[in-house]
């Protein structure tokens, strides 16, 4: 009997299917080891054609596939065993059309975000997501997870940014939705479906996606605040004097602060470390001069009433990095501390101070020298946590996840704002919905996906 790979091969051509060994020597991530990717092939296809190829031969042979982009993902949501075909949309890789009239661009798959960014700014527009992991995050997996990032109170996460989508579902049926419109009420709006499904309801191959114009001022400062409290007053103000031009506002708490700008870190304080809250506040705009006089006076108006401690701005390229880097180059967490545990989860700004609170004292009752570091994006609502308490046993991360997760359920947060379900926090998933979200969930997967071959054991 042929086997599913030599099948492969036969129909895609063997220049698209690694073997199991040629895929085992392939670099992981931080995120992912080896043993996590763990395939029985990797198929690499260069067109939907060959998708469809590949997933109509796995769906006739009960054959599981786990899609693959960047590998950036911190939830499970990529994780293959021997038994799994990876599909890897790495050589789907163009950018087909930047329409500067209509403000689009058109996209396969497996464009790299940062290549997507620099072609649009070439081009004279913006892409505005912005990711930390933008140098190897592929679109398509931004898509399936609904990516967030630095500026979603300003530009939405990735559903507010898709206008069209390609997909192709789990029989090698393609689904091409390729619309250019902001507005078509033409029945159901499908790319919704797929948006944020982690590659269980069909893989995406192409997407056009909506542009902005390109901003001709940028205007950054970091802040030191006293209270909690005045970080929310701040917010209200930004989001009032700054308006539109309003693009980032992170929080960071004083403990990572603190790690970030001490040795061994490369990073020096650009502002004192007694400070409880910081703030990294950005504006982008169409007019320097009259972008940075308002966003100064914003500052020192804010200076003058107490609302804010502190403040530096940005000068130059360089201190921009200085400033960003803090807040962005959160590998030196783990260089400091092993393990790890990292949370990304979402609640009410009013809510965030109490909750952060909470978390550290039932943390502190379990383990007195536990290391807790927070930051996150303020202005939507989510926040980033890092737990290290010394061990990394199966019981000992379920007892960190009930101490993270289960005060959200309370407030009507959510386990997860940006990064995803994946594999991790499905045993979760109950405190973010009800059972008639769960039960609607399996049946919208059985409906498009009946033999569950597509990324299997994720979500739900």
């Amino acid at each position: 009997m042929t086997s599913i790979v030599d099948l492969l091969i036969q129909a895609v051509g063997k220049d698209a299917i690694l073997t199991q060994i040629e895929a085992a020597e392939r670099p992981a991530s931080r995120w992912l080891s080896t043993d996590n990717l763990s395939c029985k092939a990797l198929a690499r296809p260069i067109t939907t054609n060959d998708v469809a190829t590949v997933l109509r031969l796995c769906h006739e042979h009960d054959q599981t596939v786990v899609p693959h982009g960047g590998l950036t993902n911190v939830v499970g949501g990529v994780t293959t065993t021997p038994n799994d075909v990876a599909l890897s949309l790495e050589r789907m890789n163009v950018i087909e059309e930047i329409d500067l009239q209509n403000k689009t661009v058109t996209v396969q798959a497996g464009v790299i975000l940062h290549d997507l960014q620099k072609a649009v700014a070439e081009a004279g527009l913006l892409f505005p997501l912005d990711l930390g992991a933008k140098g190897s995050c592929m679109i398509g997996g931004n898509i399936s997870t609904n990516a967030g990032g630095l500026q979603a109170i300003r530009y939405g996460v990735m559903r507010q940014l898709v206008l069209g989508l390609e997909v192709v579902l789990a029989d090698g049926t393609v689904i091409s939705s390729m619309n250019k419109m902001l507005k078509n009420n033409a029945g159901y709006d499908l790319k919704h479906l797929f948006i944020g499904s982690e590659g269980t309801l069909g893989i995406i191959t192409k997407a056009i996606l909506k542009l902005e114009d390109a901003p001709k001022s940028k205007n950054t400062a970091l802040i030191g605040l006293s209270s909690f409290e005045k970080a929310i007053a701040f917010l209200q103000i930004a989001k009032r004097e700054l308006a539109n031009k309003l693009t980032t506002f992170e929080i960071i708490w004083q403990d990572y602060y603190r790690l970030m700008t001490s040795p061994p870190s490369s990073f020096t304080p650009p502002l004192p470390q007694n400070y409880p809250y910081y703030v990294l506040l950005e504006a982008l705009g169409q007019n320097q001069e009259a972008d940075e006089v308002h966003f100064q006076n914003l500052l020192e108006q804010s200076l003058e009433t107490g609302l804010i401690e502190d403040a530096t701005l940005a000068q130059s390229q360089q201190e921009l990095d200085w400033f960003w880097g803090i807040r962005e180059k959160v590998d030196f967490v783990f260089q400091v501390h092993q393990p790890v545990f990292l949370f990304d989860v979402s609640l009410p700004i009013t809510d965030m101070e109490s909750y952060i609170h909470t978390v550290i004292h039932n943390l502190k009752v379990v383990w007195p020298q536990v290391h807790f570091y927070s930051f996150g994006h303020m202005g939507d609502g989510n926040l980033h946590l890092f737990v290290s308490c010394g061990e990394n046993t199966p019981e000992t991360r379920h007892r960190v996840e009930e101490i993270v997760f289960l005060p959200l359920q309370k407030i009507g947060g959510s386990i997860t704002a940006e990064h995803g379900i994946g594999l991790e926090k499905k045993p979760w998933l109950h405190l973010s919905r009800t059972p008639e979200e769960l039960a609607l969930m399996r049946t919208l997967k059985q409906a498009l996906d009946p033999k569950g071959i597509l990324n299997p054991g994720k979500i739900v």
